[in-house]
Parts: structure tokens; C-alpha cells; sequence
């Protein structure tokens, strides 16, 4: 054989070796692109997830996304547009299984680096590309798979900001439940329905933090929700708007392990408990306050659109007078009988009835003075729960709005009514929370009203209670009749059957009717076993409605019809470490 004849062959051989090379090896980073779409658009837990230890990442820092205008909402309520959510395609890699591996332990291996959100989903994926049966799960030593959906960076994800006044149609996910395919797929069904939002947890009431983050006063935790802004991502795929819940002052978790920020007793010197149960951290302790600040202004970088402050309060039940805060040293709280003048006690100095924000005055001290002073008032010149509960608000707004995401806040139902004896407890004082939110979201649930307005069974009487909630809501926040402090009130609505014989889809139209009637715009749906049943059934129901409504000349009953705003961004990239 001639010399320039072998040349050629040797040649072409070492081409096609070089491209078998190339497929069998992962592909380069430029094969992927992550795109996210952002078009038109509490007494059971579940249990049933995989518990992990947390692995902390980078923090991944979202840019602040420019408030858009909303499309304008017609009449007749269209259907969304709601777009797949399947991965990206991204790379593919080779990997050797090693003995006694299974296809779910690999997923669980590479799923960090794929932009598959769940283990099951990324095992499915693996068994499609390796054209194995859905039941394959064993493989044998040194057998090959390709692992599907490789991404050449972290996604972080960008906050769509929206008005304080957008429709928020949206139900409650545990991070349990919002880390597993099940919850993925309740997220589906919501969106097909016409929710277009989603509270899901970062921090419950018992202190558990759902993923990764890292703090000196919290320590290894099991993380269910491992990469926020890739679940972000998905909502926003979902053209859904994404709210952080966050418990704030209930964290059972934090004053177990560390009892010195707990309330304290000033009978016995150890940590206070309500009604036995240790359960209560000081919410005047300035280490509990940044604690809180940290975890949610963390959050707040991972591209969710609001922050969910919830048990933003004092403990209200159990034994009050051998409760010691920081706040008081060692005074105690004033008996409600010596409140102010006014049946409210000690709203702070930088606000007045009516909502209108004024500038404290030397004389002023702590609390708005009562043009009649009397000895007895002299109380009002204490500090008190309320003010701790404001001041505390006041600061945590101020590191939170400059981000971009709204600030909403849970409040008790009851707080309408303005009891002084509530007041003193609980520390919400509505209208000075008002001052620092962008949303107020008091928890109006039928059934929780026992012992009001004489009424036996108040949670077969969801038109009373919800709509004199949101009137005493709407008058104590907006007194004249237009935005005095800005605030927009939310509710939450009830989606459980307790204390009710009459919980139906019907009982959700009725809610969501009476609540919008009144002043409210959206509402939030509570479940803490996260079934959505009933919702699903009024959803298709309401929109229906609306619908002859519009043709006939008349306003929607039910929906307003908003959906985030329609454009599409791109997720930013960062490499990986």
C-alpha cells in the first residue's frame, strides 16, 4: 500500500473516532439556553417527602425587575395562555454506574446540575433517554447511562414585579409539598383553573426552614425545596406569581435549641410556654428580629415576586402576665382597661386615626398623645406590644422594598374588631402595620369566628363573616374611602370543611363574591393538607359566570382577571463553582 494511501485512511479514521468521542462526552456549555416564559398569566401536614440534610449554596443575587404596567382586563375573562414546562434540553453526559447503584440515587446525584425540579422527574428522564421501562430501576456495574437535561450554570431567576393592587388568585403549598411532583402537580391544575399564584413555605410555624440557608442561630435542617430560583422558575413558566411565606415569631425550632431568645417566665426564669408548649421566641429580641430580616431579605434575592411575613405577633394565648419581654425590662404589659382614650393602645407616634402618616414631635414620646390627658392615660406613654410589632415592621420594609418584592402580611381576623383586649395581646395594631406592607392579608376563615355576633355556627355563615370583616378591614385602613395609608387587603379564604357543614364550591363562590364586593382584591386559599377540591370546582364555575355577566353589560362578580405582565425575560446564568 502506498504511503499517501495510508495517510488518508489514518486520517479519516481518527476523524470518525473523534466524533463518536464528541457524542458519547458531555456537550459544551452553548448547547443550552435557560429561558424563562413570563406571558398573559394552615390542620394536617403532608408527609410524604424525601428528607434531606441541607447543602447550602451560593447566594444568587436577582437584579430588581422595573414595574411593569398590566395589561388592561376586559370584560370577558380570556383564557390564559399557559405554556409547557418541561426542561430546557441541555447537555447530556455519560455516566459509569458503579454496583448496586439504582437509577433514582443517580438522579439524586446529578439533579443539582439538570433543570429537572424532582428525583422522580429526572429518573423518568434517564429511563426515556436510555429506552429502559418505567419500572427499570437496577443497573448493572459499568453500564452506561446518559443523564439528560444537563444545564452549565445555576439559574437565578428574576423577581416580576406587579402593583400591590394585582389580583392575586392563589393557594397555599407546605414546602413539603411544594418540593414533591404531587405539589407540581397541584401547581398545574391551579394554573388550568385560572390560579395565577402560589404561597409557598420557607419558614413554618414550627421553625422548620425548607431550604438551603445558612445562619449562626439555625444550624443542619432538612431542606424540601432545594433550588428556589428553578422552583421560582417553573411558577414563572407557569405565568404564576411566586409568594415566600415566612412564620415569623412561632418557631418552635429556634427556642429548643436556643432558649435564651425565647419569651421568658418570670415565675420560674426559664423560657415561657403557651399552654405548655414551648413554642414562642421574643418577638422584641433584636437577635430574633435579624434573624427573621436575614432569612426573608435571603429570599428575597432568589427571584420570588412577595414576601409572606405570618405570626408577625405576640403570643396570644397562655398565661400573659408571667410573660417577660426584652422590650419592657422588668415592667409589665399596662392592663387593657388602661389603654388610651380611644380603646386602642399605643399606636406609634409616626401615625393617627385615619391612616395619615405624621412626623413625631419631641412631646410626642412613644405614642400619640390624647389632646385630654389624664393620669390614667399615662399608659399610652408606655412602650407596648403594638409598638414593637411596628417598629419592627417598620425596619424589616425598609430592607425588603428596595428589592423589588411586595411585603404582605398575615393578621387575625378578629383584629377588625379593634378589641383592646386582642390589641394588647396580639401587638397587631392594623392601621400602623398598614404604614409598612404593601398588602394586608387578615385570615377571615368563617369557622374561626366562634362566640362573635351570637351566631352558634359562624362557619355555615361565610356571607356575614367575611363580609363584616372586610368592611371593618376597608374602614379602619382606607377611613375616607380611598387609599389613606395604600395598603390593599387580601384575604385569606376558607378551603376546609371544619366547623362547617355547608363547605362546597359553592361556599367559595360566596366567599370570593362577598370579599371582592367589600373592597378586597384576590384572595388566598388555606388548606393545610393542600387539598384544592372544592377551588377547582368553583374556579371553571366562576369564570363561567363572569362571562354571562360581561355579555349582559354587568361587571364580573368573582374575578378581575389579571395576569403577569407579557413579557418574557431570560434567567440569568451564573457559572458553577
Amino acid at each position: 500500500m502506498r504511503l499517501s494511501s495510508v495517510r488518508i485512511i489514518t486520517a479519516i479514521s481518527c476523524l470518525l473516532f473523534g466524533a463518536a468521542a464528541w457524542r458519547l462526552g458531555p456537550h459544551s456549555t452553548s448547547d443550552f439556553a435557560a429561558q424563562a416564559q413570563t406571558a398573559e398569566t394552615k390542620t394536617a401536614e403532608t408527609k410524604t417527602a424525601e428528607t434531606k440534610t441541607a447543602e447550602t449554596t451560593p447566594v444568587q443575587t436577582a437584579a430588581v425587575a422595573q414595574v411593569p404596567q398590566l395589561q388592561p382586563v376586559s370584560e370577558t375573562t380570556a383564557k390564559p395562555v399557559i405554556p409547557e414546562s418541561k426542561p430546557a434540553p441541555g447537555a447530556t453526559e455519560i455516566y459509569s454506574a458503579k454496583r448496586g447503584e439504582t437509577i433514582p440515587s443517580i438522579a439524586r446525584r446529578y439533579l443539582g446540575r439538570t433543570g429537572y425540579l424532582t428525583t422522580s422527574e429526572l429518573s423518568d428522564a434517564i429511563r426515556a433517554a436510555n429506552h429502559k421501562s418505567d419500572a427499570s430501576n437496577v443497573l448493572k456495574a459499568n453500564e452506561q447511562l446518559i443523564i439528560p437535561g444537563i444545564i452549565p450554570a445555576l439559574i437565578t431567576e428574576k423577581t416580576i414585579a406587579v402593583p400591590r393592587d394585582f389580583e392575586v388568585r392563589a393557594i397555599y403549598l407546605t414546602g413539603i409539598m411544594a418540593g414533591s411532583d404531587h405539589g407540581l402537580r397541584i401547581i398545574r391544575h391551579w394554573r388550568e383553573v385560572g390560579g395565577n399564584s402560589v404561597v409557598f413555605d420557607i419558614k413554618d410555624s414550627d421553625g422548620s426552614v425548607t431550604i438551603p440557608f445558612e445562619h449562626p442561630l439555625l444550624g443542619k435542617h432538612n431542606v424540601y425545596i432545594h433550588d428556589v430560583p428553578k422552583f421560582v422558575h417553573f411558577l414563572h413558566q407557569q405565568n404564576m406569581h411566586a409568594i415566600a411565606r415566612i412564620a415569623m415569631f412561632r418557631d418552635e425550632r429556634l427556642v429548643v435549641d436556643h432558649p435564651e431568645l425565647a419569651v421568658q417566665s418570670r415565675k420560674n426564669k426559664t423560657a415561657w410556654r403557651e399552654n405548655g408548649k414551648l413554642v414562642w421566641t421574643d418577638p422584641s429580641n433584636p437577635k430574633v428580629q435579624d434573624y427573621d430580616i436575614a432569612l426573608a431579605k435571603y429570599v428575597s434575592t432568589l427571584g420570588v415576586d412577595e414576601i409572606q411575613f405570618d405570626y408577625v405577633r405576640f403570643p396570644a394565648e397562655g398565661d400573659q402576665k408571667d410573660a417577660q419581654f426584652v422590650y419592657q425590662g422588668q415592667q409589665p404589659d399596662p392592663a387593657p382597661e388602661e389603654s388610651c382614650s380611644d380603646g386602642r393602645l399605643a399606636r406609634p407616634a409616626t401615625a393617627k386615626p385615619g391612616g395619615t402618616a405624621q412626623k413625631p414631635t419631641p412631646e410626642s414620646g412613644t405614642a400619640r398623645k390624647s389632646s385630654e390627658s389624664t393620669p390614667k392615660q399615662s399608659a399610652c406613654r408606655v412602650p407596648q406590644r403594638t409598638d414593637v410589632i411596628t417598629a419592627f415592621l417598620k425596619k424589616a420594609y425598609a430592607e425588603l422594598h428596595p428589592t423589588g418584592v411586595l411585603l404582605s402580611l398575615d393578621v387575625f381576623g378578629v383584629m377588625a374588631w379593634q378589641r383592646p383586649v386582642d390589641l394588647a395581646h396580639t401587638g397587631q395594631d392594623i392601621v400602623g402595620m398598614a404604614h409598612y406592607c404593601d398588602v394586608l392579608s387578615p385570615m377571615i376563615y368563617p369557622s374561626h369566628f366562634f362566640g362573635m355576633d351570637n351566631i352558634p355556627h359562624p362557619g355555615d355563615e361565610p356571607a356575614h363573616f367575611i363580609g363584616e370583616s372586610m368592611a371593618r378591614f376597608e374602614k379602619i385602613t382606607h377611613p375616607d374611602g380611598n387609599l389613606s395609608t395604600g395598603v390593599v387587603i387580601r384575604p385569606w379564604l376558607q378551603a376546609f370543611h371544619w366547623r362547617t357543614k355547608t363547605y362546597s364550591p359553592e361556599y367559595i363562590k360566596i366567599q370570593v363574591e362577598t370579599a371582592r364586593e367589600k373592597g378586597g382584591i384576590g384572595f388566598l386559599f388555606w388548606n393545610a393538607a393542600n387539598d384544592y377540591s372544592k377551588p377547582y370546582e368553583a374556579m371553571p364555575e366562576m369564570k363561567a359566570e363572569d362571562a354571562k355577566e360581561s355579555k349582559s353589560g354587568a361587571k364580573p362578580r368573582y374575578l378581575r382577571g389579571d395576569e403577569l405582565p407579557g413579557v418574557t425575560t431570560q434567567a440569568a446564568l451564573t457559572p458553577t463553582k
